[in-house]
C-alpha cells in the first residue's frame, strides 16, 4: 500500500503539467493505447492460419487466458454499473454491496463449468461447443443454439459498446467536433484490425493487457479517493456501514433482490452467459490442457470476485466523495413517480448536476478529480470495453463460419478460401455491430441498455435448458422445427410469466431467475417431443 501511495504521490505530483492537459492530449493518450494494442496483434498473428482463428492452436496459456477473461467478464457496463448502484436507492435501501449476492452465485456456476462442462467440450475435441448438440441431437438443435448464441451475443456486445462509445464521445470526442458515427466506426475498425488475422491468439495477449490496465486503473482509483477523504480502508467501510452503503444480503422474499434468487440466479448467468457462450469458452478451450483450462476458470472466478469487491468499494468510496464536495440526495416527482437523485454542483461550470447510478463514476472522475485520474478512468474504461467487444466479434465470426456455414467440414475450399470467407464475415459482423450501436444511439434513451441487457435472460434460457437436456437425460429428439418453435416459445411465455407473477403470486417479483425459469420451460418443452433412447445393447 505504501509502494502503490508513493507512485500515486508521484502522479499527482505532476499537476502542474494538468493545466497544458487538454481533450486533445487525451485522445492523443486514447490513440497510443490503439497503437499498442495493434503493436500487440501484428506480433501475435504472424504465420496465423483459421485454427489460430478459432482456437489459437489449442496453445494458450492458462495463465494468460485466466486473467485476460477477467475483462471479457467485466465490460463498461459493469466498470460504470456496479459502483454506480452502490448508492442508489431500490426498495427504500441502499442496494449497496448487494452485487456481492450475485457473486456468490458466479463462484458456484464457474465450479459446475469447470467440472461438468469443460471435461465433456475437450472428450469430444469440439471447436465450437454447439456441435455438442449436433452430435447429442442433430442438425436442428445445432443451428438452434447458434443462432440464439449469435442473436445473444450481437445484442449485448452492440448495447454494451454503445455506452462505453457514449461516455467516450461526450467527454472527448464532442470538444473536437467528431460526429457519434465516425467515433463508433474508429473504435470498429480499431477492434477489426487488432483480430482479424489473429483471432483468439491475439485475443489472449491483448485481454491481459487490457485487464491489467483496467484493474491497475480501479485501484489507483480507489487509493486516490482514499486519500482525499484523508481515511483508511477500513474507516471507509465503517463510513459506508453508517450511510447504509454495506447491504449485502435482501431477505425480502417477494423482491427481485432476494438472496436466494439472486445467489441461484448469479450461478445459472455463469453457466450460460459462459460455459454456454462460445466467445467465453473459445478461449478455454484453446488451452491445450483440461485440467490446465479447469485451473483457468476457477482461477479466473477467485480473481474477478476480488475485482467485484474493489468496484464495490470504489462505488462506496465515490458517493462518500460526492457527499464531502456538498452532494444532497433528493427526491423528484418524474411523471408520477418518486425518483432519488444525488444532486452536486459541477465545479466547472456551476450547473447542479445528478450523478446517482450509473452517471457517478464518470461525471466524478472527470469534473471533479484531476485531469490525470480523468485519464487514468478513461483507458481504464476503454480496457474493461474492449475484451467483450473484441471477444464477441472473434466468437461470433467463429460460430457462424463453423456452425452457420460448416466452414471447418467444406472438402471443396482450399485454406485461402476458407480464410477469405471468414474475412468476409468478420467485416460483416463489425459492420453490423456499426449499425446497431447507431441505432441505440438514434434511439438515445439511457434505460434501453438494460432493457437489452436483460433480454440475455432470454436469449440464453433456450441454449441452458437444450443443454441441460442433453447432459441430464439420455432420451432423443426428432431432427425438426419443432425443437426451434420450443426455443422460441419458452423466452415468450417466461416474458408473459415476468410481467404478470406479482399480480398472479401475490407480490412475488422474477428478477435475476428468470434465466432459470427459461431455461426450465425449455427443458420440459423438449421433454415432451422426447423419445427414450433404444439401447443397442
Amino acid at each position: 500500500m505504501k509502494n502503490a501511495s508513493l507512485f500515486l504521490s508521484f502522479l499527482l505530483n505532476i499537476n502542474r503539467f494538468n493545466n497544458y492537459m487538454s481533450t486533445w492530449i487525451l485522445f492523443a493518450c486514447v490513440m497510443g493505447y490503439f497503437a499498442i494494442l495493434l503493436g500487440v496483434a501484428w506480433y501475435t498473428s504472424r504465420n496465423s492460419n483459421n485454427d489460430t482463428f478459432f482456437i489459437g492452436n489449442k496453445s494458450s496459456n492458462w495463465m494468460l487466458v485466466a486473467f485476460g477473461m477477467i475483462g471479457t467478464s467485466l465490460s463498461g457496463v459493469t466498470f460504470v454499473s456496479v459502483p454506480g448502484g452502490v448508492g442508489d436507492f431500490a426498495g427504500g435501501s441502499f442496494k449497496g454491496f448487494a452485487y456481492m449476492q450475485v457473486t456468490i452465485g458466479y463462484l458456484i456456476g464457474y465450479a459446475v463449468i469447470a467440472f461438468v462442462l469443460l471435461p465433456l467440450y475437450y472428450r469430444m475435441n469440439l471447436t465450437s461447443i454447439y456441435n455438442y448438440l449436433q452430435k447429442r441431437f442433430g442438425t436442428i438443435a445445432y443451428k438452434t443454439g447458434a443462432l440464439f448464441f449469435i442473436i445473444s451475443r450481437t445484442v449485448g456486445a452492440t448495447a454494451r459498446l454503445y455506452l462505453v462509445i457514449n461516455i467516450l464521445q461526450f467527454f472527448i470526442l464532442d470538444r473536437l467536433g467528431v460526429p457519434f458515427l465516425v467515433t463508433a466506426a474508429f473504435i470498429l475498425l480499431m477492434i477489426l484490425l487488432y483480430t482479424f488475422e489473429g483471432g483468439v491468439k491475439t485475443i489472449v495477449y491483448t485481454d491481459t493487457l487490457q485487464t491489467t490496465l483496467m484493474v491497475a486503473g480501479l485501484i489507483i482509483c480507489v487509493i486516490y479517493i482514499l486519500q482525499q477523504l484523508n481515511i483508511s480502508g477500513g474507516e471507509a467501510l465503517s463510513q459506508m456501514s453508517d450511510k447504509g452503503y454495506l447491504n449485502i444480503f435482501n431477505t425480502d422474499v417477494n423482491s427481485k433482490g432476494f438472496f436466494l434468487k439472486q445467489i441461484v440466479g448469479g450461478a445459472f448467468i455463469t453457466i450460460a452467459m459462459t460455459g454456454l457462450d462460445q466467445e467465453m469458452m473459445q478461449k478455454n478451450i484453446s488451452v491445450k490442457r483440461l485440467g490446465d483450462s479447469q485451473k483457468n476458470v476457477m482461477t479466473m472466478a477467485v480473481i474477478m470476485t476480488g475485482v467485484l469487491f474493489l468496484f464495490l468499494m470504489l462505488g462506496g468510496l465515490l458517493y462518500l466523495y460526492t457527499l464531502s464536495q456538498g452532494g444532497q440526495y433528493a427526491q423528484v416527482d418524474v411523471n408520477g413517480d418518486t425518483i432519488q437523485q444525488l444532486l452536486v454542483t459541477n465545479p466547472a461550470n456551476g450547473e447542479t448536476m445528478n450523478v446517482i447510478g450509473d452517471k457517478m463514476f464518470p461525471s466524478i472522475a472527470m469534473n471533479f478529480l484531476p485531469p490525470v485520474i480523468g485519464l487514468i478512468f478513461i483507458i481504464a474504461l476503454i480496457s474493461a470495453l474492449f475484451p467483450s467487444a473484441d471477444g464477441a466479434l472473434t466468437a461470433l465470426t467463429s460460430s457462424f463460419c463453423i456452425d452457420i456455414l460448416g466452414l471447418q467440414r467444406r472438402t471443396d475450399l482450399d485454406e485461402k478460401a476458407k480464410k477469405r470467407k471468414r474475412l468476409t464475415v468478420h467485416f460483416t459482423f463489425a459492420f453490423i455491430f456499426l449499425v446497431c450501436v447507431f441505432i441505440f444511439y438514434i434511439i438515445n434513451n439511457n434505460s434501453i441498455i438494460d432493457v437489452i441487457l436483460d433480454l440475455a435472460g432470454y436469449t440464453y434460457g433456450p441454449l441452458l435448458g437444450l443443454f441441460a437436456f442433453g447432459i441430464l437425460t439420455k432420451r432423443s429428439l426428432p431432427n425438426s422445427s419443432t425443437i426451434t418453435v420450443i426455443c422460441l416459445a419458452a423466452p415468450v411465455l417466461s416474458y408473459i410469466l415476468s410481467r404478470n407473477a406479482a399480480q398472479w403470486f401475490g407480490g412475488f417479483q422474477i428478477g435475476i431467475e428468470l434465466l432459470l425459469i427459461n431455461g426450465l420451460l425449455t427443458y420440459l418443452g423438449l421433454l415432451t417431443i422426447s423419445k427414450r433412447t433404444v439401447s443397442t445393447n
